[in-house]
């Protein structure tokens, strides 16, 4: 499934960084910051125990690396806010990362 054929109107929550949809029998967790690349398989991700979509990024010297681009938590183990949480945590990850890695920009 390509995340760019998702209604809008399925949109329950989003972040600066995320993105989550109610669908029928789950929730998608969508990475914003990946939007726009290619899925290419579907796996497991043990850390939020439910399958994700991956698709490749490539380094500055060609380099593929394999990233993950959404998560489908099954409505009948996750609830919204269960969901949310990991969202929350996304978010703050990439605030984070772009505070240490742009600071003169975002500082108060």
């Amino acid at each position: 499934m390509s995340t760019g054929l998702i209604d809008e109107s399925r949109l329950v929550k989003k972040g600066q960084f995320y993105k989550i949809y109610e669908l029928d029998d789950e929730f998608m967790l969508l990475d914003k910051t990946k939007r726009g690349l290619t899925i290419s398989e579907r796996s497991y991700d043990p850390k939020y125990e439910c399958d994700v979509d991956k698709g490749f990024i490539f380094d500055m010297d060609g380099k593929r690396h394999k990233v993950s681009i959404c998560w489908h938590f099954p409505k009948s183990k996750f609830t919204l806010d269960r969901v949310l949480e990991s969202a929350i945590e996304m978010e703050e990850y990439y605030k984070k990362l772009r505070e240490e890695t742009c600071p003169d920009k975002y500082l108060g």
